[in-house]
C-alpha cells in the first residue's frame, strides 16, 4: 500500500471514498448520492488529504483535515479489511509531523449500526493508544451522531 499527499481530490477519488464513507461508518451517517458527499467537503475549508491506495488503485484508507472555528480538524476512515495493521497509526504521524494540533468528534459508543448490519467498532481507544485527549466534557449530541471530542497537541 502506498500513502498520496493530495490538496485536493479528483472525482475518482470521491466516488471511491464515498462508498468507503458509506461502507464503514454508521448507516445514520451515509449519504444518499455523490452530490451530497461533494456538498459535504465542499463546506470545510483548508482541505489536505492523504490516501492509502492499494496495489490495485482501490483507496483502503483516507485522512483528510480541515479549518474549523479557527481549529485543525480531521476524519480517518479505513476499509475494515485493513484496520488493526498499522495503517491508521501511520496516517496519524503523517499528520502529526504537518499538525501543531489535531481535533475530531469520535464516537465512543459500539451501539450503532453500518450499512451491512454490523456494528460500528468505536476507536476511541485507538486514539488514546496514539496519546490523543479525549475531552469528555465536551460532547456532540445529534440525531444522527453522539460523539465525544478528542485532541492531540504537540507539546514539543
Amino acid at each position: 500500500m502506498k500513502i498520496t499527499k493530495l490538496p485536493h481530490l479528483l472525482s475518482s477519488h470521491k466516488i471511491q471514498l464515498l462508498e468507503l464513507w458509506n461502507n464503514e461508518y454508521p448507516e445514520k451517517l451515509n449519504y444518499n448520492s455523490l452530490d451530497d458527499f461533494e456538498n459535504y467537503l465542499d463546506q470545510l475549508t483548508e482541505q489536505s488529504h492523504f490516501l492509502l491506495i492499494a496495489e490495485n488503485n482501490q483507496i483502503k484508507g483516507w485522512y483528510f483535515d480541515f479549518k474549523r472555528m479557527g481549529e485543525k480538524w480531521f476524519v480517518i476512515l479505513l476499509a475494515s479489511e485493513i484496520q488493526g495493521k498499522g495503517f491508521g497509526t501511520k496516517l496519524l504521524h503523517l499528520a502529526k509531523e504537518k499538525e501543531a494540533e489535531l481535533n475530531a468528534w469520535v464516537i465512543d459508543r459500539n451501539t450503532e449500526k453500518k450499512k451491512d448490519g454490523s456494528f460500528y467498532k468505536s476507536p476511541l481507544s485507538f486514539y488514546q493508544k496514539n496519546k490523543f485527549e479525549v475531552l469528555s466534557e465536551i460532547r456532540l449530541e445529534l440525531d444522527i451522531l453522539s460523539a465525544v471530542k478528542i485532541q492531540w497537541k504537540n507539546r514539543i
